[in-house]
């Protein structure tokens, strides 16, 4: 193999990486500072904490308890509210709104490559072994080195349609979808389009406003 050829090839495979994957982050959570929230319980009641945030390794809640970091029990946990974004769980993940059209929706459950993590921190005697309280800081998380520790966050999709939760793929929605002609003519349609992608906010919206009944939108 030529050299003019092997660098080429790394640029290629550079550049298909970099357009796969749509984030990158140094955190282990979502937001970089430990923030108040209102939970609601599966029970129906709500509780106030100050400290917490979003574990991106499972898009879990995560609190501060003295001087401990705990990561909650999702299946008790229906409803997560930050200052500045609602989350609901869905399959024990918290999930957040990206956009709706009438009764249904289209919920991004964000979660990092835990494989290629885990592979970082091999790779460096200084961070190795960390448990979750190492991790997630007291007050804040930052892996310093941001230039070494920059992993992929990679988005995971739900509809809410029609009264049930489906998973942002071809066979579920399809098989989910009600036997009308015209709805799966447009469904078909746009998911044929060249710019649709089951991993795009944007496509699952369209495709979204194509298979709800014009009565519901």
């Amino acid at each position: 193999m030529s050299k003019k050829f092997l660098i080429a090839a790394l640029l290629m495979l550079t550049s298909l990486t970099a357009s796969a994957q749509e984030k990158r982050t140094t955190q282990a959570t979502l937001y970089r500072q430990f923030k108040p929230s209102v939970i609601t319980l599966t029970n129906g009641k709500t509780i106030h904490k100050q400290f917490t945030n979003v574990f991106l390794k499972n898009s879990s809640l995560v609190y501060l308890q003295g001087d401990y970091t705990m990561e909650a029990n999702m299946e008790n946990i229906a409803a997560v509210q930050f200052d500045d974004r609602k989350y609901i769980t869905i399959d024990n993940q918290l999930a957040y709104l990206v956009d709706s059209v009438g009764q249904n929706a289209v919920y991004r459950i964000d979660i990092f490559d835990m494989e290629a993590y885990q592979a970082q921190l091999r790779n460096n005697v200084n961070i190795s072994n960390l448990s979750l309280s190492e991790m997630v800081n007291i007050t804040t998380v930052d892996m310093n080195n941001e230039d070494d520790y920059k992993f992929p966050v990679f988005a995971h999709y739900y509809l809410y349609y029609e009264g049930a939760f489906i998973k942002a793929h071809e066979r579920e929605v399809s098989r989910r979808l009600p036997k009308d002609k015209d709805i799966r003519r447009k469904y078909k349609t746009t998911i044929g389009l060249d710019t649709f992608t089951w991993n795009d906010d944007a496509s699952l919206v369209t495709l979204l406003k194509a298979i709800t009944p014009t009565t519901e939108q």
